[in-house]
């Protein structure tokens, strides 16, 4: 319980002074496999585009099973073939604060997606989407979880999540260039 309300606070001071900035969280089930993936993956590519100050990246779990863990170790290995970090990542529960917060609110899947709706007050349900909502390589609208899979589960989330976070860039770029 103390961990949720450190983060928060640490969250609202670090959100103060970027009110412009545009607000992405991503959502899977327990914030160790795809979201904490999307977040790194994101997370790199605002850096290399140069937008740390004009976007900001997290991610969430939809349930309380991980709070405060490390993302899964092969996800994180999974990421780090590709050179992404994810080891400074922690997972955390969706909160009440993060409908009013973020600017988009992107599920992996239909199960989360409704468990996020279920929670959003209706004056923020227009910010949930699916994260591959933003992919073009793929028509699939769910980011698979690799949690119990075998092979090369984690690198086919990998191929999904790049996908949707370019597509996302793309939109994101357009909207702070203009």
């Amino acid at each position: 319980m103390c961990f949720r309300y450190l983060y928060k606070f640490k969250r609202l001071i670090s959100f103060q002074g970027d009110m412009e900035a545009i607000k992405v969280l991503f959502i899977c089930m327990g914030n160790i496999c795809r979201s904490p993936t999307a977040h790194g993956v994101f997370r790199e590519m605002v850096k290399a585009k140069g937008f740390q100050h004009s976007i900001h990246v997290d991610s969430a779990g939809t349930h309380a099973y991980h709070i405060g863990k490390s993302p899964d170790p092969r996800s994180v290995q999974a990421a780090h073939e590709r050179g992404i970090d994810l080891h400074d990542l922690k997972a955390r529960q969706l909160d009440d604060y993060d409908f009013e917060e973020f600017d988009y609110l992107l599920v992996a899947d239909k199960d989360n997606y409704y468990l996020t709706l279920e929670s959003c007050p209706k004056e923020h349900r227009h910010k949930i989407k699916f994260i591959l909502d933003f992919a073009t390589r793929t028509s699939l609208k769910e980011v698979p979880d690799p949690y119990y899979g075998q092979g090369n589960g984690f690198e086919r989330v990998l191929d999904l999540i790049e996908d949707a976070c370019e597509g996302l860039m793309l939109e994101l770029e357009e909207k702070l260039t203009r």
